[in-house]
């Protein structure tokens, strides 16, 4: 179980209360106990990238070169997290899909996701049933997609198999079941 906060104060609760990961969208920019905390007992952390803030993020996110930021930046925060004394074998960077960026720079992610990978760490992708999806199919099919709707379903399906084959290591989903075989069939090619 993972707690999903940018407060330390929640997080250590989570962690008394049994969660064994801390998924710090702000990537310990937020609150600076974080990386303290996550240290002093030694869990997992997953560090991801947002352009801006949650009310901010999707006001024209603009990128000069998208790869390039979104990888250094996720360098430069395992960097600090290692320098605050978390283990790099607890470092999982996400490169933050739909957080600040625009359907293109959703499918740049994913379709270049090896070269966050290259940093060395587990890189996790959460595209399930994300506004992306929605709205391509949308565009494609000339009719509303809402979240719930089975092609979005069939939308997160690929983003997850184009998102493993291109070198994602951890995908967050919804439905979790109907997803465990479908991965182990995507990795089982991407290993093969």
């Amino acid at each position: 179980i993972s707690i999903d906060t940018i407060k330390s104060g929640v997080a250590k609760e989570a962690l008394n209360a049994g969660a064994a990961i801390i998924n710090d969208i702000s990537a310990f920019e937020n609150d600076p106990a974080m990386a303290d905390l996550a240290a002093q007992r030694k869990v997992p952390v997953v560090l991801m990238h947002m352009k801006g803030t949650p009310e901010t993020m999707q006001v024209n996110p603009d990128y000069k070169d998208l790869m390039f930021e979104i990888t250094n930046y996720l360098a430069s925060r395992a960097v600090y997290a290692l320098e605050k004394g978390i283990k790099k074998t607890h470092i999982i960077l996400d490169p933050g899909i739909g957080f600040g960026k625009t359907i293109e720079h959703n499918l740049v992610l994913i379709n270049h996701i090896e070269k966050i990978a290259t940093l060395g760490y587990p890189v996790l992708v959460g595209p399930s049933r994300k506004s992306f999806i929605q709205n391509i199919l949308a565009k494609k099919e000339n009719a509303p997609v809402g979240p719930d709707h089975i092609k979005t379903e069939y939308g997160t399906l690929a983003a997850v198999a184009a998102s493993i084959l291109n070198g994602a290591h951890i995908v967050r989903v919804h439905d979790v079941e109907k997803l465990k075989s479908f991965t182990h069939i995507i990795d089982s090619i991407r290993n093969a």
